[in-house]
């Protein structure tokens, strides 16, 4: 296994940390995010089953046609946007925010707040 920054260390020391107190149920599953250099991931997780149950990322063959960098917060914004809208169409309206031990600030906070605007609660 290749070398491991203090950065990224630490963030999974959070996340860890973070998880221990973080659970989604059926009722109330969890919005996890995971944001790399070039894209960021979103995905709904029902934790008593371990299944995703929704999922979106500036990967997905949808969202390539309108997102130039997947690594910005105008991309974030759209996956907050595509998560609650893919959600909410499954009938899931109340999350549990997992951010993922990155600080809420940034691609981070205009996903959260793009999923909020657009009607999930959490």
């Amino acid at each position: 296994m290749g070398e491991t920054s203090k950065a990224v260390v630490a963030r999974l020391r959070r996340h860890k940390r973070i998880r221990r107190k973080i659970f989604g149920t059926p009722s109330r599953p969890r919005l996890c995010v995971f944001r790399s250099n070039l894209h960021i991931y979103a995905q709904i997780v029902d934790d008593t089953e371990g299944r995703v149950l929704v999922s979106a990322s500036t990967l997905d063959p949808a969202s390539r046609k309108e997102i130039v960098r997947g690594g910005n917060i105008q991309a974030a914004r759209k996956m907050g946007a595509l998560i609650a809208e893919r959600a909410l169409a499954k009938g899931i309206k109340e999350v549990v925010f997992d951010r993922g031990g990155y600080l809420y600030h940034g691609r981070v906070k205009a996903l959260a707040e793009a999923a909020r605007e657009m009607g999930l609660k959490f």
